[in-house]
């Protein structure tokens, strides 16, 4: 499965699909803000990360423009990512609590990390269109982690794309539709499907979302 990651992980990298996110991801690259100056932005489509054996695989909206855009790795160099890679680390899923770079040493054990969509929006809105363009690669990325049996949505949009996703891989939601919530679950095919409110700054500064909330929606994935 490593090896057909890999080659996912590739064609990832190289996509241009979505005129609007190449221009915005460049130029955020090309315009950083202060405390950004002079670093090299990774600026392209960011993969998924983390164990090919997963059981837990935890989806979040999209890579933050100095965040995953500069660093090429989900969830890393910005604030939510501080909040997750602790919150994974707690959970004994994550080797340390931090993810700054790539090459930083950080290994997952038992979690793969992911988005539904790969290059960072404008205003954190991705269209309809561009959902729809980069919604294959995570229901590749699902059918390749054989060992999943829980998905992690971190905020609505996570939510909605775990589902389309799973239903692009046969997996139909239950009837009435699952509606997003925290600790929401749904049992969806092979899969427990957990939602979690976004460790964003949005969240966390107005205590919306705390450490034990994430650490509660962690664990009951984690036990599938």
């Amino acid at each position: 499965m490593a090896s057909k990651l890999e080659l996912l992980e590739r064609r990832i990298v190289r996509c241009r699909r979505c005129p609007r996110l190449v221009a915005w991801r460049e130029e955020a690259a090309a315009e950083p803000p202060r405390r950004y100056a002079g670093e090299r932005y990774w600026a392209r489509p960011v993969p998924g990360f983390g164990d090919p054996a997963a059981r837990l695989v935890v989806v979040g909206l999209a890579p933050a423009a100095h965040g995953g855009n500069r660093t090429g790795r989900m969830f890393t160099g910005d604030r939510s990512g501080d909040w997750l890679y602790a919150a994974l680390h707690r959970a004994g899923l994550a080797s340390q609590p931090t993810s700054v770079a790539r090459g930083d040493g950080l290994e997952l054990d038992g979690a793969f990390i992911t988005a539904v969509n790969r290059c960072a929006p404008p205003a954190n809105r991705p269209s309809v269109a561009e959902r729809e363009n980069c919604l294959p690669y995570l229901a590749e990325e699902l059918s390749l982690l054989k060992g999943a049996r829980a998905i992690l949505a971190l905020g609505s949009y996570a939510w909605d794309g775990s589902l389309l996703a799973l239903a692009a891989l046969g997996h139909r939601a239950p009837r009435p539709r699952p509606r997003f919530g925290h600790e929401a679950e749904a049992r969806i095919g092979p899969y427990l499907l957990v939602g979690s409110f976004h460790p964003s700054q949005q969240n966390t500064f107005t205590g919306k979302l705390t450490e034990g909330m994430l650490d509660r929606a962690i664990a009951r994935a984690a036990r599938g």
